[in-house]
């Protein structure tokens, strides 16, 4: 379901008019910002199947440190894979490696783990992998990653429409003051979320915990 798609079905609950953009309104503008920030929770909520990518860095004979590029803050790593030796790499933290780091010599050979380590200008994450690579190898980094928030009136949605529209309506009853009209929307919210949630985690048994808040 595309943005304006969404908006205006919020706006249809609400009783007010439909709109031919986003922008047309001050007040379908302030539904559009209800929308994505509904949406933001809704990612961050569950491990969304929509959501899985995949990021493979080539490393580089001699390089510790690598750019996930498209990967942001809010993205959350599942696995690492060595896809040229066929292995998973482990995770360290960042104590580990500052420890790792200062021996001398260092050690290389295929990297076996994997430490995010800050983000570039950009606002990827950056990752360090150790042993320090000596060849060339492709380790696949497979995350949830969030979608940008949306802009453009045919700008489509990846997580369930429908919990975000539940949610952008009771952020709106919330903005019009019905305390009342709110409570039961946001719980109809939390059903619908949770249903959905429950659904998609259906697909991954082995994937059961979530937070929704």
């Amino acid at each position: 379901m595309t943005y304006l798609e969404i908006v205006n079905k919020v706006l249809i609950r609400l009783r007010e008019n439909e709109v031919t953009s986003v922008q047309d309104t001050p007040y379908s503008k302030l539904i559009g910002e209800l929308v994505n920030v509904v949406k933001r929770e809704v990612e961050d909520s569950w491990a969304w199947s929509a959501l899985r990518t995949t990021v493979t860095v080539t490393t580089v004979a001699s390089a510790s440190n690598y750019t996930l590029t498209s990967y942001g803050v809010r993205t959350r790593l599942i696995d690492v894979i060595n896809d040229t030796s066929n292995y998973a790499l482990s995770y360290q933290t960042t104590k580990w490696f500052d420890k790792e780091f200062l021996i001398t010599p260092l050690v290389y050979g295929e990297p076996a783990y994997y430490n995010l380590n800050g983000y570039s200008i950009d606002g990827f994450s950056k990752v360090d992998l150790y042993p320090v690579p000596n060849s060339v190898q492709e380790v696949r980094f497979n995350a949830v990653n969030p979608q940008v928030d949306l802009d453009e009136n045919a700008d489509i949605i990846q997580v369930p429409y429908q919990i975000v529209i539940e949610g952008a309506l009771a952020r709106a009853i919330s903005e019009r003051g019905d305390d009342g009209g709110y409570t039961e929307q946001e719980a109809r919210y939390q059903r619908i979320a949770s249903d959905l949630i429950a659904f998609d985690a259906g697909n991954r048994p082995d994937e059961t915990i979530w937070s929704f808040v």
